[in-house]
């Protein structure tokens, strides 16, 4: 076992005080060490409840005869990091998550690992590790949280973003706000649409690095909990046959990772944290297979932003499982891929008896939302390496536009200008030295976004930037416009009042000046580089990568 080189032989016998000082006996060192990392913190609401999740993992190791010891990890809630500063650390914490996590299971070289999560940069950030260490290893998520309701209306987290542009434009009051503010998150848990957080969570049960499930029971559910336990007994198995996560991890679960993105309609954000947790593995996921898979696997869930169901709606239409065979029917899954039960994909579907249990929550293929899937990505002058659009979330008559620049060179800049009412519709609202480095951080631009959907422009106005948006976006929003503006990208050298034409259908994106005048612009630019005082972004500047190859750190 791994964990000898901590616990075997008489040289040993120093480390093993240090052990029963935790008051560990000495049966519970010959068993084998479960590393269970636990992301609890009294911040984020998705892990307030991670110490109950984690006590029934441990109690699933101990049922099958390991000994689980807890370690911590960071976590940024990004709603509460939104439209601020603190917005520019969310990304980067996804390294240090990868990064902690290896120093623990290395530090204290564990037989395996279970790690206990649920939000947004947290979830990838586990992923990685599990790949970089390849130990026997299972993720599980603390749950959804279930959806708010208010006056009969259903509402979430994007609900109270919306209204703040609402109450600006007269639609709502200050009172009503307040009052869908304490209803529209009403218990713990991941925030109920299909963010990036869930959306996270789902793609792990579909590449196979988590038990089904994973994805959609509630986070106040009892089955949440138990959940938890067969995590636990899930990774003693794993370790006694042997399987790791780059034996799950292929070029074909790849695939269906991305296949399940395009059908559910996920967060852009898995335009990110796919290659990068893919990396870890060697294995490269371009934006090509993005565009290739949308193209080839229709959209058969509207989830929250794109539409009024939720992860609980979701959950009782057949969860994960149903979805997957639903897909299954298009030849874009494989079923063959093993995954952390220990059984195949398909095999799984097979003893779950996986079916569809609400036809409207899990639409059938040929009554889809889309022909295609839920991201696009799109190319141009404006973004020679490419950017991406949630299309499944975008109006009908915002596909194809051409709109008047209207140029901010930050998030605040342009929130202003929206909930101060200069934004008109016809508008396109191009956001830069937003990117990974111009950030730094690529900050998440729910913001504006929600503001451009308050003030009623939702259907009129997009907005393109060199950041990124929260899962949560709704509407023509593009972003990770690539190359970003601070390493020279044409968004750079956007003007006032320029125009853009934006052809989702065709994947295009295109500045329409001309080429002489763009030489002309470029003769007298240099890429603004924003004063860093924080030494930690800094050193990501320096070492981040652009957002077409996920932001990884070279």
């Amino acid at each position: 076992m791994r964990s000898k080189k901590m616990t075997g032989g008489l040289e040993k016998a120093p480390h093993r005080s240090l052990m029963h000082a935790l008051g560990l006996t000495r049966e519970e060192m010959d068993r084998p060490l479960v590393g269970v990392c636990n992301g609890f913190n009294e911040v984020i609401p998705g892990h307030v409840h991670l110490r109950s999740i984690t006590d029934a993992v441990k109690a699933g190791v101990r049922m099958q005869g390991g000994t689980p010891m807890e370690f911590p990890a960071i976590g940024v809630c990004d709603g509460l990091a939104m439209n601020h500063e603190g917005m520019r650390f969310s990304l980067p914490s996804r390294e240090i998550i990868a990064d902690s996590i290896e120093i623990m299971a290395t530090a204290h070289p564990f037989d395996a690992l279970v790690c206990v999560t649920n939000c947004d940069k947290i979830v990838p950030g586990m992923l990685m590790a599990m790949l970089r260490l390849d130990i026997p290893a299972v993720i599980v998520s603390g749950g959804p949280m279930l959806a708010g309701r208010r006056q009969g209306e259903v509402s979430d987290l994007i609900t109270v973003f919306e209204g703040v542009g609402r109450v600006k434009r007269g639609d709502m009051t200050d009172a009503e706000l307040a009052e869908l503010e304490e209803c529209a998150c009403p218990t713990c848990g991941s925030c109920s649409g299909m963010f990036t957080a869930n959306t996270m969570n789902c793609l792990s049960e579909a590449i196979g690095l988590a038990l089904p499930g994973n994805g959609t029971i509630p986070a106040v559910s009892s089955g949440r909990v138990r959940l938890a336990k067969q995590a636990g007994m899930a990774v003693m198995n794993l370790l006694e046959q042997g399987i790791t996560p780059r034996r799950i991890v292929t070029a074909q679960s790849v695939r269906n990772a991305v296949s399940m993105d395009m059908a559910l309609g996920g967060s852009t954000n898995t335009v990110l944290h796919l290659p990068a947790v893919f990396h870890e593995a060697g294995l490269d996921l371009g934006l090509e297979l993005f565009d290739e898979i949308s193209r080839q696997v229709p959209n058969v869930c509207k989830l929250s932003p794109a539409g009024h169901h939720h992860i609980e709606d979701l959950d009782q239409a057949g969860g994960i499982p149903a979805v997957m065979r639903r897909v299954a029917e298009t030849g874009a899954l494989d079923l063959d891929c093993l995954t952390v039960t220990g059984r195949s994909v398909g095999q799984n579907l097979d003893d779950l008896n996986a079916r569809i249990l609400d036809a409207d929550v899990i639409r059938p293929l040929d009554k889809a939302y889309s022909t295609q899937g839920g991201i696009a990505i799109l190319r141009g002058n404006l973004a020679e390496q490419g950017c991406v659009v949630k299309q499944s979330a975008v109006a009908p008559e915002m596909m194809q536009r051409t709109g008047s620049a209207r140029v901010f060179e930050s998030e605040e800049d342009s929130v202003s200008a929206i909930l101060g009412g200069k934004i008109q519709p016809g508008d396109v609202v191009v956001i830069r030295y937003e990117g990974p480095k111009g950030g730094p951080g690529m900050r998440e631009m729910l913001t504006p976004t929600s503001a451009i959907a308050g003030m009623g422009l939702g259907e009129s106005v997009a907005l393109i930037t060199d950041g990124r948006f929260s899962g949560g976006t709704r509407g023509a929003a593009i972003g990770h416009v690539s190359p970003e503006a601070a390493e020279g990208g044409l968004i750079g050298l956007v003007r006032e009042g320029d125009r853009i034409r934006i052809d989702i259908p065709e994947r295009r994106i295109e500045l329409l000046v001309d080429e002489a005048e763009l030489q002309r612009r470029g003769q007298d630019w240099t890429p603004t580089r924003k004063e860093i005082s924080s030494p930690f972004l800094r050193r990501y500047a320096d070492r981040v990568t652009s957002a077409a190859t996920g932001g990884v750190l070279k």
